[in-house]
């Protein structure tokens, strides 16, 4: 393993431990099942859905998953092509 390699190591497993704490803090979406029952989503948490903090850590949860991704195929295309 040379250099690139270790820190392509390290920098999937920060990704991976990003991953799964911003997972962690995201709420549950079981109880949406009685949303359509209740009425419509024209409310002010509707119509602001996109600024709360669950739909933050949703757009972490993308960026850390394609960061994840790209780390992954550059370090096998390393560990391909180094040898």
């Amino acid at each position: 393993m040379n250099a690139i390699e270790i820190v392509g190591a390290i920098l999937l497993v920060l990704s991976c431990l990003v991953i799964i704490g911003v997972v962690l803090m995201q709420e549950s979406n079981q109880g949406n099942q009685n949303s359509v029952i209740q009425g419509s989503s024209d409310s002010y948490y509707g119509r602001n859905k996109g600024r709360t903090l669950d739909a933050t850590l949703i757009k972490v949860t993308r960026i850390a998953a394609i960061v994840f991704v790209v780390i992954t195929i550059v370090v096998n295309l390393i560990a391909v092509f180094s040898k």
